[in-house]
């Protein structure tokens, strides 16, 4: 409970830098996380990891609310026994977190997935939805499924679509079309939604590696009528992550506008963050200030994730 006269929601996402197990999976990429690999994946290295990645979910938004997110979507996880080890870990089990995840067919093993407050939160339904994307010769190009989560937050039904949109690898223009497809998928998915309850309130969260100003998001906003409050949280000394010195603002999350509207919803945006604590990011040197990682290339560094984690908050009215 908060130490204002109002009780708050806080809805999160997360890009945790590859939690991977440290066991091998024959069917994906996934043999740079083993003991045995250049980068020494190990258990003790695996446990660090699930400790710190708990204190930094934990506390997400805890200034307004006093408790840790409702709702948190993950992305870059290996499969459902990493998310169970998370939330069974030291600094979360306490915090009562159940989660929804499917594997995807990403060629890198790595999928989204929900945290959820089971106490807060009754999940009523879930699915996933592939981004059909392919390659220039043709085959069919395997990104991250996006995954809808509904259910009943505050005795409202609200509908969650957590994202992980391909990356910009190999040129930002040349991958766009990718994102493009993706955003696609989200707008017919809502479109869906609403043909079912015109009133449906939805959730649109990620890392969509574009930023607030890209043609994706833009497509998403408009097509979807969505409000998105990153689009001025982004700034020059403030992003999710740092690329050649620069802020990126590619983890952000829409929302559908009648969470604005008080009279008919008892669920009412209050504010939309960056969770940037000075625990979260290096302390010196040329890279102060930026997200302390787990590894730079082969290198381990011991940190949390090259991402920080990003938040609104809903007040109940």
């Amino acid at each position: 409970m908060s130490n204002n006269d109002y009780t708050a929601f806080t809805i999160a996402f997360y890009n945790i830098e590859n939690l991977f197990d440290i066991e091998n999976d024959p069917l994906t990429n996934d043999d740079d996380f083993l003991p045995t690999s250049r980068k020494r994946w190990t258990p003790k290295r695996y446990q660090n990891k699930l400790l710190k990645l708990g204190t930094v979910i934990s506390k997400i938004g805890v200034e307004n609310t006093d408790t840790a997110p409702a709702l948190i979507g993950l992305a870059e996880v290996e499969n459902s026994k990493v998310v169970s080890d998370l939330v069974r870990s030291k600094n979360l089990i306490n915090e009562g977190y159940s989660y929804v995840h499917y594997d995807s067919s990403d060629e890198r093993g790595v999928d989204v997935a929900l945290l959820y407050k089971s106490d807060v939160f009754k999940v009523e339904n879930s699915e996933t939805f592939s981004v059909y994307l392919q390659t220039e010769s043709g085959l069919q190009d395997y990104t991250r499924d996006i995954l809808l989560v509904q259910g009943k937050l505050n005795g409202e039904t609200i509908n969650v679509i957590v994202n992980h949109w391909s990356s910009r690898r190999e040129g930002v223009k040349e991958t766009e079309y990718k994102r493009i497809a993706a955003a696609n998928v989200v707008n017919s998915v809502i479109n869906k939604l609403k043909v079912e309850d015109k009133e449906a309130k939805i959730i649109v969260m990620g890392d969509f590696n574009d930023n607030p100003n890209c043609n994706s998001i833009l497509l998403m906003e408009k097509e979807s009528n969505l409000y998105n409050p990153f689009k001025t949280v982004w700034s020059r000394d403030k992003g999710s992550l740092s690329h050649n010195f620069q802020w990126n603002l590619f983890d952000q999350i829409l929302f559908s506008t009648n969470f604005f509207d008080a009279k008919n919803s008892t669920l009412d945006f209050h504010d939309a963050d960056v969770f940037n604590s000075k625990f979260l990011t290096q302390y010196h040197g040329k890279y102060k200030g930026q997200p302390f990682r787990t590894y730079v290339g082969k290198k381990y560094k011991g940190g949390y994730s090259d991402h920080f984690p990003v938040y609104i908050q809903l007040k109940t009215s």
